[in-house]
């Protein structure tokens, strides 16, 4: 294919600032498939201008978009390329839709000042620079199927970033210079948008959130990660993080095969929460098991395995409904993922005070009062004391194809007073 060159230096419209140039489109533009078009000086696209770009567009400084910028057709095609010497400036109140991207600038710290909104319909590619998304003006959007390519420590972004759609993704995030994705996958809708963000050493974060579920040991305390959803729904999706030696604490990674896990802060219970885990140590990264039924913050921590039974089910034996809002209920960590189970409390002369299956399907949970279907004094509220439980559960054995019943007993503490 022939490919028409053109060089924009001052073509379209010059307003010169002292010693500063713009290029200036207030019009029509068109870069046709096959074409390259290039610009030495900050390219401005007026409120009234259209740019499409359907071919190779090359911006050596900043750019400013007021106007319509975009590609001609239903089918996404073009490629823009920000390849400037010094920190480019992405600027201007009107989305910028690209097909590909390509980030090459190799200035330090931050190449690429994001404060529009990008939006990535093909890929970006992150061959040199960090992008540096502005907080309140900034935006970078990748819709479905949209992928980001080659993201490192030397190119990435550091800020949040958004993903539409159901199609899998690995978030081109990092921090303070260093690379460290997180993923979403499983998402149900093509409309949803997940954002990912990372954040390397808040000890502020920390310091107000250091109590956690009773199966967590350490959690690690310099790292996390912020996913979300735009509209603040809570939908469902499996999440991804990644661990790496230069920022995870080393005793997270002792045995990260057996005991690592991804956490999750339950702002109802003011405490991290497991979400389970499984570890591929070849590429770094943490899987949750099932989509989690929250967002929110997440970070990395190891559990206590000796707590679990199979299919990662902890059962904690402490309920307290005196009002100090902890521990207000009977918590059984991952029951739900089984939902054939059965739940039974007794009193320490044998007499069934609760009884339910499919726990905490739909708020029944025990919380200290008599119910069942044959329960003693139904409905009234039990006193303190030594209780005891039968949790029963099918749990599918993976390794045998087949399925067992798994029954656990134990006693319970109830402080209702």
């Amino acid at each position: 294919m022939k490919i028409n060159y053109n060089t924009l230096l001052v073509v379209l419209s010059l307003t010169p600032l002292g010693t500063m140039a713009q290029t200036v489109n207030k019009g029509q533009l068109y870069v046709k498939a096959g074409s390259l078009l290039s610009t030495h000086y900050t390219f401005e696209n007026k409120a009234k201008a259209d740019f499409k770009n359907n071919g190779t567009f090359m911006v050596h400084k900043h750019l400013t978009n007021e106007g319509s910028f975009d590609y001609m057709g239903i089918t996404p095609e073009g490629k823009t390329i920000l390849m400037g010497k010094t920190t480019q400036v992405i600027v201007g109140d009107s989305q910028t839709k690209f097909n590909d991207l390509v980030l090459d600038n190799a200035t330090e710290k931050m190449a690429f000042d994001i404060q529009n909104n990008m939006i990535v319909a093909g890929k970006a590619d992150f061959l040199n620079g960090i992008g540096k998304v502005d907080k309140n003006k900034g935006a970078v959007t990748f819709l479905d199927k949209a992928e980001a390519a080659n993201p490192s420590d030397k190119s990435h972004l550091e800020g949040a970033v958004e993903k539409e759609g159901k199609s899998d993704f690995t978030f081109p995030i990092g921090d303070q210079g260093m690379y460290r994705p997180a993923g979403t996958s499983m998402v149900k809708s093509n409309t949803d948008i997940f954002s990912a963000e990372y954040i390397y050493k808040d000890k502020p974060f920390f310091d107000a959130r250091t109590k956690k579920a009773g199966v967590i040991q350490l959690v690690d305390n310099m790292e996390y990660w912020i996913i979300k959803k735009r509209d603040n729904k809570h939908e469902n999706a499996i999440v991804t993080l990644s661990y790496d030696k230069r920022t995870t604490p080393a005793e997270l990674l002792l045995e990260a095969d057996k005991n690592l896990r991804i956490v999750r802060w339950n702002e109802k219970d003011k405490m991290w929460v497991d979400e389970g885990g499984i570890v591929d140590e070849a590429n770094q990264t943490v899987t949750t098991p099932i989509a989690v039924e929250d967002v929110g913050y997440f970070t990395l921590a190891t559990v206590k395995t000796d707590w679990m039974l199979d299919g990662e089910v902890v059962i904690y034996n402490f309920v307290s409904v005196n009002g100090t809002g902890h521990n207000e209920f009977f918590r059984i960590d991952n029951l739900n993922k089984y939902p054939d189970n059965r739940v039974e409390i007794y009193n320490r002369w044998g007499v069934k005070v609760y009884e339910t299956t499919n726990y905490n399907s739909n708020g029944n949970v025990f919380k200290g009062y008599s119910e069942g279907r044959v329960t003693m004094n139904k409905n009234e509220k039990l006193p303190s004391g030594t209780y005891y439980f039968v949790v029963t559960y099918e749990y599918p054995d993976k390794s045998t194809g087949a399925s067992r019943r798994i029954k656990k007993t134990g006693y319970l503490h109830l402080e209702s007073n």
